[in-house]
């Protein structure tokens, strides 16, 4: 069964392009290569409202999967978790952990990512920081346990 996915970049540089969007396009090929249909990412500003009504966009839509990059951190705009808190039905804590346990192996910075994940209505939906390198060391993460949350969503028996 292939699932749907999305990515949505939140950057208010990217938004108004002044910046590429270099993170987006890293996680929608890591989800194609997994055997997910995603569409090119969805580049919105920075900001709770912005995050909130992008994500149930993407779960009415029916998307399965949803990832978003940028936000995290604790610059002034950086408002990714809080609009993410407001869709979300049920955290997932583990795969936030494990994301800041990966990134701040890698650089110490990586304990500053404040990204939550969960579930909302049938969709699991992921914060990932908006470095290119955060998205290639998490995308092995969100995708180690996608299939299994799906199923789970679904109704299927714990292997």
């Amino acid at each position: 069964m292939q699932y749907s996915a999305a990515v949505i970049t939140v950057s208010d540089r990217s938004s108004r392009g002044e910046r590429e969007d270099v993170s987006g396009p890293l996680a929608v090929t890591a989800l194609r290569e997994a055997g997910f249909a995603c569409d090119d990412p969805i580049v919105i500003p920075d900001g709770a409202d912005n995050v909130e009504l992008a994500l149930r966009a993407a779960v009415t839509d029916g998307i399965r999967v949803i990832v978003t990059t940028g936000g995290t951190g604790v610059g002034p705009r950086d408002e990714t978790p809080e609009g993410t808190r407001r869709v979300l039905t049920r955290m997932i804590p583990g795969i936030a952990e494990e994301l800041r346990r990966r990134a701040t192996a890698e650089r110490p910075a990586g304990m500053l990512s404040r990204g939550v994940s969960g579930v909302a209505e049938a969709a699991v939906i992921v914060n990932l920081p908006g470095s290119p390198g955060a998205v290639e060391s998490g995308m092995p993460v969100v995708l180690s346990v996608a299939p299994h949350l799906l199923g789970q969503l679904r109704g299927d028996d714990h292997r």
